[in-house]
């Protein structure tokens, strides 16, 4: 223990606090730059894993729309959608920048200060332990003392956190001088709270306020007839949506949507700027699975909610528009508010392929009806022009003979 430690009444002292700045993440980018940039690069990643899969036909089996869907229904092309999304991109850096230079710089140095803060808190705890057993007709002091050989850490636990037995030694001007210390489930616990709970419920806070936020504000522009025509109704270019098509909207439906929402999300949770890199970059992740097309079964993020391709896919549908608003991570409001989609999709999908389908072979017998008349027209030009030669040939012929 370090001389400054705090120690309080009959508790183990808490460990010296000596602060200084996070060093980067990554050796070569500092975490500013790699806040910026990290879920941009896993959004054309991710996108372009997916695109390939998309370009080579690989998993036809797991196709939600076919081909022909997509060079059918879809009345953006890939070049304005790639542009669109580029430019939601540069707001949402320009915008994450700002939120960064709001933020102090993250520090490091207290973390064992705060897990003993903790761990002080789980041996306050159990001082009601007597008292709650006592309810039940228990004498717990009776029962730590029995178990007091055998089991002295439980035993200790029972008596109210008496652990006369658990000491250490704490460095000062007078020489070492023992002190209480931490029984070792204690720390455990105090570690799970402070490592694992908290940034758990935090991060599980930031994704319902998103949730939250997003289901609201697109069944708003649903619902309000300006909002959808001037703002979201670009995003619904995209029948049959594709990966990179994720951040295909107008930039102020993406700005209010997307990149405020976030926003606001890690400033709700009081996300740290690491913790906030993790939660922006695995989002952009599942915005650009929700559209990525296919229906796979090995995908671990369309196995860790039912809000996924195949459920945001129907929203994208005529027949679904007006439901399945929620996203991008569960369905809850939903269920709550009777938004969920209900119908047999099997026969719908089936009839969109089929039309696709028709129309595709119309357009391509018209295509070779076109080029099997043209060649005809060339062939008839030909005989022609070869019939015109002879007939100047018989012609000269016949002058000939004459002279």
């Amino acid at each position: 223990m370090a001389a400054n430690a705090t120690v309080v009444s009959n508790l183990p002292p808490l460990p010296a606090v000596d602060l200084k700045p996070m060093p980067d993440l990554l050796p070569f980018i500092s975490d500013f730059w790699l806040g910026l940039i990290a879920p941009h690069i896993a959004y054309w990643l991710m996108s372009m894993f997916f695109h390939l899969i998309d370009v080579y036909d690989l998993f036809p089996q797991y196709r939600l729309h076919t081909p022909e869907e997509i060079t059918q229904r879809n009345l953006a092309s890939r070049w304005e959608v790639a542009r669109d999304v580029i430019f939601e991109q540069i707001i949402q850096i320009a915008t994450s920048a700002v939120l960064s230079l709001t933020e102090a710089r993250q520090m490091t140095g207290m973390e064992d200060h705060d897990v003993a803060v903790w761990a002080t808190r789980v041996r306050l705890a159990q001082r009601a332990l007597p008292a709650l057993l006592g309810t039940f007709g228990l004498n717990a002091a009776a029962i730590s003392k029995n178990m007091a050989a055998s089991h002295p850490l439980l035993a200790g636990a029972l008596a109210g956190g008496h652990y006369p037995f658990l000491t250490t030694t704490l460095d000062g001007a007078a020489g070492s001088v023992p002190v209480p210390a931490f029984a070792p489930w204690e720390l455990l616990v105090a570690k799970a709270i402070y490592w694992v709970i908290i940034p758990g419920f935090q991060i599980w806070l930031a994704v319902c306020f998103l949730d939250t936020w997003q289901y609201f504000w697109h069944r708003a522009m649903h619902m309000n007839k300006w909002m959808y025509t001037n703002w979201h109704a670009r995003h619904h270019r995209l029948y049959v949506p594709y990966a990179y098509g994720a951040l295909y909207n107008h930039p102020v439906e993406g700005f209010v949507l997307d990149t405020a929402g976030a926003g606001l999300a890690y400033k709700v949770a009081l996300l740290s700027p690491r913790m906030g890199l993790v939660f922006w970059t695995f989002s952009m992740c599942k915005t650009v699975d929700d559209h990525c097309g296919y229906a796979l079964p090995w995908d671990p993020l369309q196995r860790l909610t039912s809000n996924n391709a195949a459920y945001h896919d129907i929203h994208h549908q005529s027949w679904g528009i007006k439901t399945n608003f929620s996203q991008p991570f569960f369905t809850i409001w939903d269920r709550l508010l009777g938004t969920m989609y209900k119908g047999d999709v099997k026969l719908k999908y089936a009839q969109t392929r089929a039309s696709a389908a028709a129309k595709d072979a119309r357009k391509k017998g018209e295509a070779s009806l076109k080029q099997a008349g043209a060649s005809v027209a060339q062939s008839a030009e030909e005989s022609e022009a070869k019939g015109e030669v002879r007939h100047r040939g018989e012609k000269t012929n016949q002058v000939m003979d004459k002279l």
